[in-house]
């Protein structure tokens, strides 16, 4: 990977930017000096929990803000695998790391408000020790790669009790898609307040820009790593977490850092919001984001956008071309989640940086990578999947079930592809995520979708629908499907899928205890 430095001098401030700079933080630094602390206790709704503590139970403070940028964007640090295998190790525990000029309690990997990137390649075995410092227990998913849900590997059925340690391995298939995923805590009714915490960072899959010409394979690539956090004191909020509460954003840590690029020059930003809760309406005004991948799925062709709706977990891999000499600022706009949702306001995420000597941009191609279209697939089942909460806000469902952990909620048979519409009967935008397969997005509210790859995070509008298409392949096992903003996960909104081997009896198309599931059908 190509690592850059800031070249040239900036033509309107550079000795103001220059100090700036001086000034960046170490985000996610971990400071050994202080003693952990028993976290606050996390929260199941937005009612009082009695395992929180006082200061988590007040409203959060302000969020931080910076006018001029605080330092030089920098990717989060990486461990790499190596002829095929990585191995290596992550500390959950409690630590109070500096974070927008803070000291502050967190959650965290290996002391790090921004842990480690994980890099591995298509048919990597990953070996991962997980040692469990917190008073709670947690666990890992691997949010996005396709690998078993079974056993050791992408279980999230499994806990890791405190003082415990465990130890994941993963087989990931020669065919795995590149591009960016993540990993975070998976705990039912814990997801929300470890992620929120501090417990997530980035897994990149090597491999995008081989579909890329020859002249852009090594252009510079940054991690934009998006996460929020609440504070309370000296402390990161983790119970009764309101999703619409006052947030302060980051970009790998840093607050409103800059991002250097040249004139003309072609970079490949991973876009990936990796909060628990919240959205982001991403938007650089003056460029263009040039989609190459989403959801660590490469496009079939690259299309050009002005703006990206990305809900939390969701990923946009882009290029991004330098534009004339100046500065600009990455924004998040104001969106609004419906009535019985959130607005969120804009806010500025980074400052990017153009300056040095001018490059001639890139002529960028239209076509990509190979991506199997479901359109013209045979349709095993079709299933209906309604989401539903109560008035309070405060019970989340799916097909009037909240999540038991042993109940099969819906069946999936090897090789073969199902159809299901995702039904949103509430007043709020709920998103829609599955474990182990990605799928396909056919319609939003009836109209049909451009066919660009597969997801495995997409937004459902207030009192709206989407279908999508699934293939099931090569693992068995129960996995989830459920909203991934977490709170609403936490609370009810998850079911259980279990992917099972063999084609479906002819004639059946029902799943135990789930009403309203049409029978198997071809199409």
């Amino acid at each position: 990977m190509m690592r850059t430095r800031p070249r040239g001098s900036l033509s309107f401030a550079g000795a103001l930017l220059t100090a700036l700079t001086a000034l960046a933080l170490i985000s996610g630094c971990g400071d050994r000096s202080g003693a952990s602390r028993p976290m606050t206790g996390p929260a199941h709704s937005s009612s009082s929990s009695s395992s929180a503590s006082p200061a988590a139970l007040v409203s959060p403070s302000p969020p931080l803000t910076a006018a001029q940028p605080t330092g030089t964007l920098r990717n989060p640090p990486e461990v790499v695998s190596k002829n095929g295998f990585l191995n290596t190790r992550i500390v959950v525990e409690r630590k109070r790391v500096e974070l927008a000029g803070k000291k502050l309690w967190a959650l965290t990997y290996n002391g790090q408000y921004m842990p480690p990137t994980l890099r591995i390649r298509p048919g990597d075995r990953l070996k991962l020790a997980m040692v469990n410092k917190i008073d709670q227990m947690t666990n890992l998913h691997v949010h996005g790669l396709h690998v078993s849900p079974s056993d050791h590997s992408d279980n999230i059925f499994l806990m890791i009790e405190p003082g415990e340690t465990y130890h994941y391995s993963y087989q990931f298939p020669p065919n795995l898609a590149a591009g960016t995923y993540w990993y975070h805590p998976h705990p039912h009714t814990l997801s929300a307040p470890q992620t929120a915490g501090g417990m997530s960072g980035i897994i990149v899959v090597e491999g995008l820009k081989q579909y890329l010409p020859k002249s852009l394979r090594n252009i510079t690539e940054r991690v934009v790593a998006l996460k929020d956090f609440q504070r309370v004191g000296d402390q990161i909020k983790t119970a009764d977490l309101s999703i619409g509460a006052p947030t302060t954003r980051v970009v790998n840590g840093q607050l409103n850092p800059a991002i250097h690029i040249r004139p003309g020059e072609t970079q490949l930003w991973r876009i990936a919001n990796i909060g628990a809760n919240i959205f982001y309406k991403v938007a650089l005004p003056g460029y263009k984001l040039r989609v190459i991948a989403r959801d660590g799925n490469p496009v079939n062709r690259i299309y050009s956008v002005d703006t990206v709706i990305i809900p939390a977990a969701a990923r946009y891999d882009v290029l991004v071309q330098g534009g004339p000499p100046g500065a600009a600022e990455l924004k998040t706009l104001p969106y609004n989640t419906g009535s019985a949702g959130n607005q969120f306001p804009e806010v500025t995420l980074a400052t990017v940086v153009s300056r040095g000597e001018a490059m001639t941009p890139a002529k960028l191609p239209t076509t990509f990578a190979p991506a199997r279209d479901l359109s013209k697939a045979k349709i095993a089942a079709r299933r209906t999947i309604t989401y539903t909460e109560n008035a309070a806000g405060t019970e989340f469902y799916i097909n009037g079930k909240q999540f038991d952990p042993n109940r099969i909620d819906f069946t999936g048979h090897l090789n073969t592809v199902q159809e299901w519409t995702v039904q949103n009967n509430s007043d709020e935008v709920h998103s829609f995520h599955v474990h182990t397969n990605d799928f396909q997005l056919m319609s939003t509210n009836g109209k049909p979708e451009t066919f660009y790859g597969y997801q495995d995070t997409v937004d459902v509008p207030p009192r709206g629908n989407i279908v999508v298409r699934t293939a099931f392949e090569n693992y068995t096992g129960k996995t989830v499907l459920h909203c991934h903003i977490l709170n609403h996960e936490d609370k009810g909104m998850m079911s259980v899928l279990e992917l099972v081997d063999g084609p479906p009896a002819p004639g059946t198309g029902k799943d135990p205890a789930a009403p309203g599931v049409e029978k198997d059908s071809t199409g």
